[in-house]
């Protein structure tokens, strides 16, 4: 019996999962409203990381390199579906213009923490993150 069977799966992008990332904020029953996040497939991540590599000088020598601050930004925009960034009054409400701003402008550090780590752990990264990290303490 062949193991290809094995390898024939749905892929897992546009899975969703309710993260609540903070207690602050709650609806009008003083709930705590989750923020919905979905996984992205492979090839959407190589898209926003593409998008987020930036040309630097090493001695010299112009090399491209991932700017891990915006990849995070358009990452967490990419999978947040609820609430939505991009809309008028939530950028109004938070100063600014961009929806890759919004997350940073709303939310604390230890909930901005929580968000990023659901969002890779959906999408599969945490494990890898974690074994990279014990490997590392080896």
């Amino acid at each position: 019996m062949s193991a290809l069977k094995a390898f024939l799966q749905p892929s897992v992008a546009g899975e969703t999962k309710e993260v609540i990332v903070s207690q602050r904020f709650k609806d009008e029953k003083g709930k705590p409203v989750p923020f919905v996040i979905k996984a992205i497939s492979q090839k959407e991540n190589e898209k926003i990381a593409k998008m987020s590599r930036e040309t630097v000088k090493m001695n010299g020598t112009p090399v491209e390199k991932l700017n891990h601050f915006l990849y995070t930004k358009r990452l967490i925009h990419a999978c947040v579906q609820e609430p939505d960034f991009g809309e008028q009054e939530i950028c109004k409400y938070y100063g600014t213009e961009d929806p890759l701003e919004v997350p940073s402008q709303m939310l604390s550090i230890g909930e901005y923490n929580r968000l990023s780590e659901a969002i890779l752990e959906l999408n599969g990264m945490k494990d890898l993150e974690d074994k990279q990290e014990e490997a590392k303490n080896s």
